[in-house]
C-alpha cells in the first residue's frame, strides 16, 4: 500500500510538471481547472502515456465517452480547433 501511494504521488507530480512545461510550449494549454478535473481520468484511462502531454491529450480525446462529467465539460470548453476559419469576401 505504501508503494502504491508513493507511485501515485510521483505520477501526480510528473503530470503536473509535464503539464506546466507543455503549457508554455504546446498549442493545447491546460488550465488549472482542466488539471483539477482531469487528473484522475488521466491516471485511470491514460497512465501508460504519462508523462507525454501530447499523447495524454490524444488518449483523453479518444476516451471522451469514458471521461468523468467535469473533465468532459472542461475539455469540450477548452478544446478549440487549431485553425479558425476566416470569412471569405
Amino acid at each position: 500500500m505504501f508503494t502504491t501511494t508513493i507511485r501515485k504521488v510521483c505520477l501526480t507530480a510528473t503530470l503536473i510538471i509535464s503539464a506546466s512545461v507543455a503549457a508554455s510550449t504546446s498549442s493545447f494549454a491546460f488550465s488549472s481547472e482542466a488539471r483539477a478535473a482531469c487528473t484522475g481520468d488521466a491516471f485511470r484511462l491514460c497512465a501508460s502515456e504519462i508523462p507525454s502531454i501530447p499523447k495524454i491529450t490524444v488518449c483523453m480525446r479518444a476516451n471522451k465517452a469514458k471521461l468523468s462529467a467535469p473533465c468532459r465539460a472542461v475539455m469540450e470548453r477548452e478544446d478549440v480547433p487549431d485553425a479558425t476559419p476566416t470569412a471569405e469576401k
